[in-house]
C-alpha cells in the first residue's frame, strides 16, 4: 500500500509538473533590457527597461543617467541614481512629469553622491516586475507597477539612518511631508518638448513605517525642520530606523489633474493590496496581451526575441486620461491646461508608427486603437490639428502629414464607434494647411499644391522626403473619403496628388531626387548624402516611399525586372555615405554602415517596408530571403538587440508581423504582403473572436523558402493576404523549402495592390 500511494504521489507530482511546465507564460519569454546597451552616437534599440503595463499613463525605470539625460538607463553603467516614474517615449523626445524615489543608507542628496554601484548579476528585470541591489547603501528595491500607480518595497540592512530621497526635479516642483499620515505629495513640472501653461504631474506616495525623522532638500541645502517646500527644485527626505532585512512598503500613484484625482488613482488601482497581489495583476495583464499571438517551433532565442518586441509594441502612445470620483473617463489637456472629458494618449511619433505599429493595433488590438481615434478626435477638437508628434501635445520634430495613414488605416480595417466624422475634417484640415509649427500640418503645402512637389530651392527643408509623404497621405485620405462616401467634388483632389511622387523621379539616376521650384533637378546630385532633401536618410532609401503605387514606381525605373535589379542594388553596394548635409556622421548613418546589408537601413524607418517590394515585381522569394536575414541578423533578445532606433514599436511591429510572415507595406489598403513564417506555427487569437493558424512544418534556418501555400485549404498564389478575410478567421499552410520557388507569385495578378493597377 505504502509503495502503491509512493508511486501514486510520483505520478501526481510529474503531472503538475507536466502542466506547470507546459502553460503559456510568454511574458517570462520577455527581456526588458533589450535594446538598453545605447548612446547617443550607437543606438541598439535607445530603450530602457520599461516597468509598467500595456498602455498605462505611467511607466518606471531605474535611472543610471543624471536628471534631464534622455539615456535614462544605458546597459554599461555602473551606478543607479534613482528609480524614475516616466513618460519618456524616445531618448530623443526626453522625458516630462518625471520624479523619482531613491532609498538610500546615510543622508546623501545629490544624484552623485546618493549613487550606488549595482551589477547586472543582481538585476531582475520583468515587465511587472524590477529588483535589483544598490550595493553601496545594502538595500534592495522592487517595484510592480498599475497603469497609474505602482508599489515599491525597500529591504534595508540594520541602519538608524535609513532613508528615502523622493527628488521632484528642477523647473519649478514641490513636495510636502504628512508625517502623521505616513505620506509625502507633490507635484513635477518638467518638460522637454512643446510649451505648456500648466502641466504638473501631481503624485502621492503612502509608506507602511512612521518616519524617525523628515526633510526637505531644495537641491543645495538640506532643511530638516521644513516639511514643505514650493521651488525650483524640491525633493522630500524621510528617515527610518531599520532592523537588518527589514521591508518598507511604499504605494505610489500620479494625476495630471489633481493631488486629489492622485490619490483616488492610488485607492482605485492598488487600495489594500499587497506587493505579491499587485505584481501577480500585472503580470496577468501581460500575459493576457502578450497570449493573443502563441509562437511555437522556433529557437529559444527567436521565441524570446518575438515576445520582447511584442512588449515594446504594448506601450506607446500612453494613456493620458483617468478616471474620476464619479467613474467618468477625464483627462487634463496639453492643449489648453483645461480638465476635460473624454480619452487622451501621448508619446508617439506617427513618421514612425503609422508603417506598421498601428497596423498591428487594428490587426491584434483593435479596442486599444479606438480609444486612440477618440483620442486623436480630442487632440484635433482642443488644438486644432491632428499631431504628429505628441510627447504630451504637438512635438515640432520630423516631417510629414502621416496622422492622416493613422487615422485611415484605422477606419478602412474595420474600427468603428468613434467620430470619424471630425476625424475626415482634421485631415482635410492638416492636409491643406501649414500647422502652427514645421511638423504640423504640411510645411510648404503651399507650393506642393501648386506645383506637385515642394522644391529643394526655397528654403523648406527635407524637401523631397516630404513630397513623397504628403503624396502617400493625400492617397490615405482619399482611400477614407471612399470609405466615407464622399462625393468625387470632395476627394479627386487627393486621388490626382497621390500621383505627386512621380514629379521628383529622376530617369537618368532611376531614383527620387530633388527638384527646383522652376522645374530643374537640384545639382549637384549624390544618392548617397543624408539629409538635405531627405530625412534621416538619403535617396536609395526614400526613392522606395511610394507605398501607394508601388507597380507606377517599377515602370518607371523601367519595369519590373529593372525594378527588381534596383532593389538588389540596396543590397550589393557597400555602405557608402556622405554626411555633409549633417556636418558629421548621426547613429542612423553609423547603424547602417555596421550592419553589413550594403545601402539597407533598417535602424530607420523610411526603408523597412522595401524588402517586401520584391512581390511587386515578380520575385517573392527575394523578400523571402532578405526578410529571414533581416530578423536573424539584425535582433535578438539582448542589451544591443535593435540595430538601430526601436521608435515607439514600430521596430518590433516590423519584426512582429514578419516572424507571422506578412506585412503592411500600404496602410490605409486591405492588404498585407507577403514573407515567410518564422515559427512552424502561430495562432493569433482576434478581438472579434476568431482565430488565424499559421502551420509551416518544415520551417527550419534553411527551409526559409515559400514553395506553396493553401488559405483554409485552397491554394493560394497570390503575393498578399486581405485584412478583411483574414479577420474572419484562417488557416494559412505554408510548404517551406531550402530552394527558391522562381514561379510562385511571378505572374502580375498575384502582386499585391497599386493605386495605378486598381481597378
Amino acid at each position: 500500500m505504502k509503495r502503491t500511494l509512493a508511486i501514486l504521489s510520483i505520478f501526481v507530482s510529474f503531472s503538475l509538473f507536466a502542466q506547470k511546465k507546459t502553460s503559456f507564460d510568454p511574458v517570462e519569454m520577455v527581456n526588458p533590457l533589450m535594446g538598453t546597451q545605447s548612446k547617443p552616437d550607437l543606438s541598439n534599440g535607445n530603450t530602457y527597461p520599461a516597468i509598467g503595463v500595456p498602455w498605462g499613463m505611467n511607466l518606471w525605470s531605474p535611472q543610471t543617467g543624471k536628471m534631464g539625460d534622455g539615456w535614462m538607463y544605458t546597459y554599461t553603467a555602473d551606478k543607479i541614481q534613482g528609480f524614475k516614474q516616466t513618460h519618456q517615449p524616445s531618448p530623443w523626445m526626453n522625458d516630462y512629469g518625471q520624479f523619482s524615489i531613491m532609498p538610500v543608507n546615510g543622508l546623501k542628496l545629490s544624484q552623485e553622491a546618493r549613487a550606488s554601484w549595482f551589477s547586472h548579476k543582481a538585476e531582475v528585470s520583468k515587465p511587472y516586475y524590477y529588483s535589483v541591489y544598490l550595493a553601496d547603501h545594502d538595500i534592495t528595491t522592487e517595484i510592480t507597477p498599475t497603469e497609474r500607480a505602482a508599489q515599491f518595497r525597500f529591504t534595508f540592512g540594520k541602519s538608524d539612518s535609513s532613508y528615502v530621497i523622493i527628488d521632484a526635479f528642477d523647473r519649478g516642483s514641490y513636495v510636502k511631508i504628512i508625517p502623521s499620515e505616513r505620506k509625502i505629495v507633490g507635484y513635477n513640472s518638467r518638460y522637454s518638448r512643446g510649451k505648456y501653461e500648466n502641466l504638473k504631474n501631481y503624485f502621492v506616495i503612502q509608506f507602511d513605517k512612521d518616519f524617525s525623522s523628515s526633510g526637505v532638500w531644495d537641491g543645495k541645502d538640506f532643511l530638516s525642520e521644513t516639511q514643505e517646500l514650493q521651488n525650483k527644485h524640491t525633493a522630500a527626505i524621510i528617515g527610518f530606523k531599520t532592523k537588518k532585512g527589514e521591508k518598507v512598503n511604499a504605494k505610489v500613484a500620479s494625476s495630471f489633474i489633481s493631488l486629489e484625482q492622485a490619490e483616488l488613482n492610488l485607492t482605485k488601482e492598488v487600495g489594500s493590496d499587497s506587493f505579491e497581489q499587485t505584481s501577480a495583476k500585472a503580470k496577468a495583464e501581460w500575459n493576457e496581451q502578450l497570449s493573443k499571438i502563441k509562437v511555437e517551433g522556433g529557437s529559444d532565442e527567436q521565441t524570446r526575441t518575438f515576445y520582447s518586441c511584442l512588449y515594446r509594441a504594448l506601450f506607446f502612445p500612453n494613456k493620458l486620461y483617468e478616471i474620476n470620483k464619479n467613474n467618468e473617463i477625464v483627462h487634463w489637456s496639453p492643449y489648453n491646461s483645461k480638465i476635460l472629458p473624454g480619452r487622451m494618449f501621448a508619446g508617439t511619433g506617427f513618421w514612425d508608427t503609422f508603417r506598421a505599429l498601428y497596423p498591428f493595433l487594428n490587426f491584434v488590438y483593435p479596442e486599444i486603437n479606438k480609444e486612440m481615434q477618440e483620442g486623436l478626435v480630442n487632440d484635433y477638437k482642443e488644438g486644432g490639428w491632428l499631431p504628429e508628434w505628441s510627447s504630451p501635445g504637438y512635438a515640432n520634430i520630423m516631417v510629414g502629414n502621416n496622422s492622416a495613414s493613422v487615422v485611415a488605416d484605422a477606419y478602412i480595417k474595420g474600427l468603428r464607434g468613434y467620430d470619424v466624422e471630425t476625424l475626415w475634417e482634421a485631415v482635410k484640415h492638416g492636409a491643406n494647411n501649414e500647422g502652427p509649427m514645421e511638423a504640423v500640418g504640411r510645411d510648404g503645402v503651399k507650393y506642393y499644391n501648386e506645383l506637385g512637389y515642394v522644391p529643394f530651392d526655397v528654403k523648406v527643408s527635407e524637401n523631397a522626403a516630404k513630397t513623397l509623404e504628403y503624396a502617400y497621405d493625400d492617397f490615405a485620405i482619399y482611400q477614407l473619403g471612399k470609405a466615407l462616401n464622399k462625393p468625387a467634388s470632395e476627394i479627386e483632389i487627393y486621388k490626382k496628388r497621390a500621383m505627386n511622387y512621380k514629379n521628383l523621379f529622376d530617369p537618368a539616376s532611376g531614383l527620387m531626387r530633388g527638384k527646383n521650384k522652376d522645374g530643374s533637378f537640384q545639382s549637384p546630385f549624390s544618392p548617397f548624402k543624408w539629409g538635405g532633401a531627405f530625412t534621416e536618410g538619403n535617396s536609395w532609401h526614400y526613392t522606395w516611399s511610394v507605398f501607394q503605387d508601388v507597380d507606377g514606381l517599377a515602370k518607371l525605373m523601367g519595369g519590373y525586372r529593372k525594378f527588381v535589379e534596383k532593389l538588389d542594388s540596396v543590397f550589393s553596394m557597400p555602405p557608402i555615405f556622405d554626411e555633409s548635409a549633417y556636418g558629421g556622421v548621426i547613429h542612423e548613418i553609423r547603424e547602417m554602415q555596421i550592419a553589413n546589408m550594403g545601402q539597407y537601413a533598417h535602424g530607420n524607418q523610411p526603408i523597412q517596408h522595401m524588402i517586401y517590394l520584391y512581390n511587386y515585381g515578380g520575385a517573392p522569394y527575394k523578400t523571402q530571403y532578405w526578410v529571414r536575414e533581416a530578423m536573424n541578423r539584425l535582433y535578438k533578445a539582448t542589451p544591443d538587440g535593435y540595430c538601430g532606433d526601436e521608435d515607439n514599436g514600430q521596430t518590433s511591429a516590423w519584426y512582429i508581423f514578419s516572424a507571422m510572415g506578412f506585412y503592411p507595406v500600404t496602410p490605409a489598403t486591405d492588404q498585407y504582403v507577403l514573407g515567410a513564417p518564422l515559427f512552424k506555427k502561430i495562432m493569433v487569437s482576434l478581438a472579434n473572436g476568431k482565430t488565424i493558424e499559421i502551420n509551416a512544418p518544415k520551417n527550419s534556418d534553411e527551409n526559409k523558402y515559400v514553395k506553396s501555400m493553401t488559405l483554409n485549404g485552397k491554394p493560394y498564389s497570390k503575393n498578399w493576404l486581405s485584412h478583411s478575410e483574414l479577420q474572419k478567421g484562417a488557416v494559412l499552410n505554408f510548404e517551406m523549402t531550402a530552394e527558391p520557388n522562381k514561379t510562385r507569385g511571378s505572374k502580375k495578378e498575384d502582386f499585391p495592390y497599386s493605386m495605378s493597377t486598381d481597378k
